[in-house]
């Protein structure tokens, strides 16, 4: 998921009903008449060498979420886990790895999770609302008006605010914490979707625009209006950039944080509805079904190694571990980022 810190990581992806939402391709656009396809083949990468079964990796620990273990965000102390069909978030204990609590939060919580101010912060599509856990309590404080513009998409949590696209025409709303009101909404291109927080400045992909967009939070304004890959969706941050998961064709983007220019299209072979990428243990981690993980080094800016076969939703890198939501399998791998 993105280690720029424990504070500042969000979750961003994950279907909300078992087995079906990352079967949806292409995404679907608010008023469009949409027509039944399939998603397109994955292919992964055809570098000699790089391919291995999932049934490679011995999990160092497995928790049971039964529903749809999905978004995850990670703090000092836990992994959380959303939980689409069960309306609740999952704390687990990296220390005795076993699942602590079970968190009752809004209605069908989605698109991302994030940790900020000494709470975990939830969207939920069910009734447009955003929930706020306190971590040290396990209880949900606040219950705000207002939820996420798609379902799969994500929330950000930056030193002083909590930052989430809250419609589809295009309103990134700034939440202030001290008063879990939106203090400031800014113009985004209309549909845009995940939000990550990272490099100093909030970034956001607009999947239909082939768009990640710089808001400065100093100023509340877009400064900078980048072309990636076809229909970027996910994001993280590491090594000083900015990746896109593009669902159009199954790259990956990545971009220079400073200067918001373009580095590489990484050939990653995952293309369709879903996903989820993360940066951890100096490597960015992509999921998606079929091909549960891919890992990239970013010195060469290619794939090193992909797991195919059972598993995969969303993924996360902390306490020395990559975590990854088996949404099929309703569990949650817990296993070293060092695989053979």
């Amino acid at each position: 998921m993105k280690p720029a810190s424990f504070l500042t990581l969000l979750g961003v992806c994950g279907p909300l009903a078992l087995l079906l939402a990352q079967e949806a391709w292409p995404p679907p656009v608010p008023g469009a008449v949409q027509k039944a396809s399939k998603r397109p083949p994955r292919p992964g990468v055809s570098s000699p060498g790089v391919k291995r079964e999932m049934s490679a990796i011995t999990p160092d620990a497995v928790f049971p979420v039964a529903g749809t273990p999905d978004w995850q965000v990670i703090t000092d102390d836990a992994v959380w886990v959303s939980n689409g069909p069960k309306n609740t978030v999952h704390r687990l204990d990296p220390k005795t790895n076993t699942v602590v609590a079970a968190v009752e939060v809004g209605h069908k919580p989605c698109s991302g999770l994030a940790a900020g101010f000494g709470s975990v912060w939830v969207p939920n599509c069910g009734d447009n609302t955003l929930s706020r856990i306190d971590m040290r309590t396990n209880q949900v404080t606040a219950t705000l008006p207002l939820g996420p513009a798609q379902s799969e998409g994500g929330i950000a949590a930056s030193p002083d605010s909590v930052w989430m696209v809250t419609d589809p025409k295009g309103t990134l709303s700034r939440i202030d914490p001290a008063t879990n009101k939106v203090a400031a909404e800014i113009t985004v291109p209309a549909n845009s979707a995940s939000c990550l927080y990272g490099e100093g400045a909030i970034w956001i992909t607009t999947p239909e625009k082939n768009l990640l967009t710089r808001v400065d939070p100093g100023t509340n304004r877009v400064t900078h209006s980048i072309e990636v890959g076809p229909q970027p969706r996910f994001l993280t941050v590491g090594a000083g950039s900015i990746w896109t998961l593009n669902q159009g064709d199954g790259t990956i983007t990545r971009v220079d944080a400073r200067s918001a220019k373009v580095l590489a299209n990484i050939e990653v072979g995952v293309p369709g509805g879903g996903g989820e990428i993360a940066f951890g243990a100096g490597h960015v981690w992509a999921t998606v079904f079929q091909i549960p993980l891919s890992e990239i080094d970013p010195e060469k800016n290619q794939v090193i190694r992909q797991w195919v076969g059972p598993g995969g939703d969303s993924v996360r890198v902390g306490h020395d571990s990559v975590w990854l939501s088996n949404l099929r399998e309703q569990n949650v791998w817990r296993f070293s980022p060092k695989q053979p």
